[in-house]
């Protein structure tokens, strides 16, 4: 449906003298409107496997270069930059609470509520999510539907290199006060992170709710309830605890949505 947009962001992608084509320039930006709808993404999960639309993180890398710094007048308040603020929230059916701010060619679906926060360009928030006070949604990162960031909560943002995958947050997750979630990680359906938990790439997540420790790199399994911890690590100087993030148990299947996503931290006794 889009291979000629797709043609043409690779065409310019390897001779970036192209830029200076007028309608190569209007591939871009139609590009960018594109995901300012919804209508592309930069990831998608087809049978089961999220998949990263190289091509469209390409053409958001490329939207910089032909754009010009301009003042967003919004008073008493000013902003100079090169990507406009998204707007026409009542028409896309999404509650923004001053101040929050979106970038154009983020999405915001229906129902989203923004309460003073930011999201960042190629960013997807899918349906009836909740991105709380201080919380960041960084660029090309994808957030399910149903999900609540918590306050101060730092969604990392990636556009190079750009076979790398962005933040994925699943659907009906909950993500606690102040977590940070970078390079990449995948956090499956309806899992939940407590207060505080830091994941990176290489943070081990030690699921200790067995007889027998098993660790993961990179995701949170589904419906997983998660808290920070630490792990004794040798260095030259010696002996040293190092962050981890630990798998306390799942959340109950009995209990309602509505009330899941903190009744499944307190049910361990773990803060929101």
């Amino acid at each position: 449906m889009y291979e000629r947009l797709k043609k043409n962001i690779e065409a310019v992608w390897e001779d970036r003298a192209l830029l200076d084509d007028i309608a190569i320039q209007n591939d871009i930006r139609e590009l960018i409107a594109l995901l300012d709808a919804g209508k592309l993404r930069i990831a998608e999960k087809i049978d089961s496997e999220w998949i990263v639309n190289e091509w469209i993180k390409k053409g958001v890398i490329l939207y910089f270069p032909i754009q010009k710094m301009e003042a967003i007048s919004v008073p008493p308040f000013e902003f100079h930059d090169k990507i406009a603020l998204k707007s026409n929230y009542a028409k896309l059916q999404v509650r923004v609470v001053p101040h929050a701010l979106s970038r154009y060619g983020s999405y915001l679906a229906p129902g989203v509520v923004l309460m003073p926060s930011y999201v960042n360009i190629g960013a997807y928030v899918d349906s009836h999510t909740m991105v709380d006070t201080w919380a960041t949604v960084g660029s090309c990162a994808q957030i399910g539907k149903h999900v609540h960031l918590s306050g101060g909560v730092g969604i990392g943002g990636v556009l190079e290199p750009v076979q790398a995958a962005p933040v994925i947050i699943e659907d009906h997750c909950f993500i606690g006060s102040r977590c940070i979630v970078v390079e990449g990680v995948r956090i499956e359906e309806a899992a939940v992170l407590g207060a505080n938990v830091v994941l990176t790439k290489t943070t081990k997540i030690i699921d200790v709710s067995g007889e027998k420790s098993i660790e993961f790199s990179g995701f949170i399994p589904p419906r997983s309830v998660v808290i920070p911890g630490t792990y004794t690590k040798k260095f030259p100087a010696g002996e040293y605890q190092v962050p981890c993030a630990l798998i306390i148990g799942k959340r109950k299947a009995s209990t309602d949505l509505k009330t899941s996503l903190n009744d499944a931290l307190r049910d361990f006794n773990v803060a929101v």
